[in-house]
């Protein structure tokens, strides 16, 4: 390298900054010290300690610090920059009292950065007394202190500060709005967003594109969609139209207020969209059950060549989660190993939520215990998995060890909804009930509904059904849809008509035209015999205009989704299906098996009902995947509707005789069987055992997937040998010879 001149090594350190170049930055400190006498110009050492700084490398430039005998405040700066930007917080007030310590004083870069700092780290005490300190230096009225100030205050909850301070402010930028507008927003006062932007407009200001996604935000979490409108049309007439990141915000809007159409639109017009656009598309579809479309744009945004990320695969494991699509699911997760995206927290607790929800408890085991970190949302990921197998002790367990020392996560609200929901399912009502009380005495979280419903759940299933009734009493806020629908799916399992009667009264008041509350209480009055009640409320439901929700259960064979109803002739395989379901009921016949009547719901004839209830449609589902799937794979089958007491008992009973594994997921939970058993409580040394057979199947699905590429390096190594055959005969005759 020719000899340069200081300004000009100046220039190539910041050449190293730009390009994230260590390398760069190192080799011309090399000849940095080759080349000048020390000291060095204080410039140039303060090049060299922002650069290190800002790569990240903060024991390089505490070593060009203590070698530096006249600091400034630039030279301070740079180093307390520097550990803000790569989140070293702590450091950054060290640095800073170090400083103070020598007499220098802070400028209005250096409040800013510590602001920052403290405000990362959670610290209003130190906010406030920097505070005070950028006041008595004079420093507090420059807008970029003052926003640094205010941000601080927003971050750590002093709202009242922070007003204060915006309102004392002499000059306010776009920087200050923007501060203000999003911060309310983030801190759940979506209102104080909508009155700050108009204020915002009132004095003139001219919003951009950070003011109108910060106001679509609050827009979306008001779920107000005609001011949402509004301001689309406000985006367009001030020449954001084309503007990539506000359509993506108008995505987002229109997709959290369920107005797909629009959403659809705003996307299809985008010109350049970038992975925030296809990503946001495929949220949209995600939280509003559209999830195949979701799939579809998935594809549509490999094929345009946008690049995987971490919240592009999370997203569509959602979707994946939503349809029961387990193979699908495992072709992501191969995506997501092949884009090194599977470390990511996000990516892993995606992962988690989606084997469990596919009913593979195994794999979300398997990630679960890989991940590298995990958060509040990866734990209750695998303890709604354990709880949705029927495992009620493994997802006490890993409650248990959340609490533990040894992790850092705290339970939250959604924790404790899966965890009593797990209490019910094992029946553990003394258990469950001491966890609802440690909400509030221990972790100081006040009950919702869903806690709520999963006690009337809890006391329900246990047959404890007039004391979930008299606890629904007793409730400090009126009782919701889901806490009298736990208490009428009690009341129909242990025949309480009267009780679930009024279950029933209640839940017609609060949603008078959902149909399935109708369906169970006419379904529990058929099952009690009183089949007059039972066709009055039918009746009553069409002269309303209430029209039963269609059951439907379907299975993934070969890439390709089979549906089927109830009495379904409608499938190309049709005949085989009949067949085998004949093969099944002569067999189950001869093996002592009795159809459960009680869940014809029809006043029927004796035989007449057995038939309604061999023709349900997951029974019909399950004939076909045993003639369309190998044996020894397991058979995954998912319905839009419980399954039924009949089915249930009638496909445990058809898994030991064709021993096959049968997973079936419903509305409500996962239901496996296996040798004629229903598999629900699994040991830790069960699920290894099975995490054992589910590798050997996993690494024989690898070597067939690499069958082909094992092929083409045979064969080169073939030829390879038949080349150097002639060569190594040469050489063997060689070496006898001598």
């Amino acid at each position: 390298m020719p000899f340069l001149n200081a300004t000009s090594l100046a220039s190539i350190l910041e050449s190293a900054l730009s390009t994230h170049s260590s390398t760069l930055g190192r080799a011309t400190h090399a000849h940095i010290i080759k080349t000048l006498h020390a000291p060095l110009p204080s410039f140039l050492s303060n090049h060299l300690i922002n650069m290190y700084a800002k790569l990240d490398l903060l024991n390089s430039a505490h070593l060009i610090l203590s070698f530096t005998p006249t600091r400034s405040v630039v030279t301070w700066t740079s180093l307390i920059a520097g550990s803000v930007q790569n989140a070293h917080f702590t450091s950054a007030l060290l640095h800073y009292t170090n400083m103070c310590r020598e007499g220098i004083q802070p400028n209005d870069f250096t409040f800013p950065c510590v602001f920052k700092a403290s405000a990362s780290l959670r610290l209003p005490v130190t906010g406030k007394q920097l505070h005070a300190l950028a006041m008595k230096a004079g420093q507090i009225g420059d807008v970029f202190v003052g926003c640094g100030c205010f941000d601080m205050y927003c971050k750590t909850g002093f709202w009242e500060d922070a007003t204060q301070v915006f309102d004392e402010m002499p000059r306010r930028n776009i920087v200050m709005w923007n501060a203000c507008i999003s911060n309310a927003v983030l801190g759940g006062r979506p209102r104080t967003t909508i009155h700050k932007f108009v204020e915002f407009l009132g004095v003139g200001g001219e919003p951009n594109s950070i003011t109108f996604c910060a106001f679509l935000n609050a827009c979306s979490d008001t779920l107000n969609l005609e001011l949402g409108r509004q301001l689309h049309g406000f985006v367009i007439r001030y020449g954001f139209g084309k503007d990539v990141s506000v359509m993506n915000g108008l995505v987002d809007f229109y997709g959290k207020c369920r107005d797909i159409v629009s959403s659809t639109m705003v996307f299809d017009r985008i010109t350049r969209g970038n992975d925030v656009s296809w990503c946001s598309m495929m949220a949209v579809y995600v939280q509003n059950d559209e999830e195949e479309k979701a799939l579809e744009i998935f594809l549509q945004s490999r094929k345009a060549g946008i690049e995987l990320n971490d919240f592009m695969v999370s997203t569509i494991l959602s979707a994946c989660a939503g349809l029961s699509g387990f193979e699908l699911g495992r072709s992501v997760h191969a995506l997501a190993v092949k884009a090194c995206v599977e470390g990511n927290v996000f990516v892993g607790s995606a992962l988690v939520d989606m084997y469990g929800k596919c009913g593979s408890v195994i794999d979300a085991q398997h990630v679960f215990k890989e991940m590298p970190q995990r958060n509040s949302i990866t734990w209750n990921a695998m303890i709604s998995a354990h709880a949705h197998q029927g495992h009620a002790n493994m997802a006490l367990a890993m409650f248990e060890e959340m609490m533990s020392s040894s992790s850092e996560t705290r339970p939250n609200y959604v924790t404790f909804v899966c965890v009593l929901s797990a209490c019910s399912r094992a029946g553990a009502v003394q258990k469950g009930m001491e966890i609802f009380e440690s909400m509030t005495t221990i972790f100081g979280i006040e009950p919702g509904e869903e806690h709520y419903a999963c006690v009337v759940d809890l006391l329900g299933r246990a047959g404890l059904v007039e004391r979930a009734y008299d606890f629904i009493k007793k409730m400090p806020m009126q009782p919701t849809i889901s806490v009298w629908g736990a208490l009428l799916g009690a009341c129909k399992m242990y025949k309480k008509t009267e009780l679930g009667k009024i279950a029933a009264d209640n839940l017609f008041k609060l949603d008078p035209i959902d149909s399935g509350n109708h369906v169970v209480l006419s379904n529990m009055f058929a099952a009690d015999g009183r089949w007059e009640e039972a066709t009055l409320v039918r009746k009553e439901m069409k002269e309303v205009g209430i029209k039963k929700g269609t059951g439907y259960s379907w299975i993934t064979v070969k890439n390709a989704i089979h549906v089927f109803q109830s009495k379904d002739t409608s499938h190309e395989r049709n005949s085989e299906i009949q067949r085998m379901l004949t093969e099944l009921r002569k067999e189950m016949k001869e093996a002592g098996y009795i159809p459960d009547t009680n869940f014809a719901l029809f006043d029927l004839e004796e035989e007449e009902k057995v038939s309604e209830v061999w023709y349900h449609s997951e029974k019909i589902a399950l004939a076909f995947g045993l003639i369309a799937i190998p044996p020894g794979v397991p058979i995954r089958i998912t319905k839009n509707l419980r399954i039924c007491g009949d089915c249930h008992s009638a496909i445990k009973f058809i898994s030991g005789i064709v021993g096959r594994e049968i997973i079936v997921r419903d509305n409500n939970r996962f239901h496996r069987f296996k040798d004629g058993r229903r598999q629900s409580h699994m040991t830790e040394s069960n699920l290894k055992v099975a995490a054992a057979g589910e590798l050997n199947i996993t690494m024989a699905a690898k070597a067939k997937e690499f069958s082909t590429e094992r092929s083409d390096l045979r064969q080169k190594l073939e030829s390879h040998m038949i080349e150097s055959k002639p060569k190594l005969e040469a050489a063997e005759k060689e070496m006898m010879m001598n």
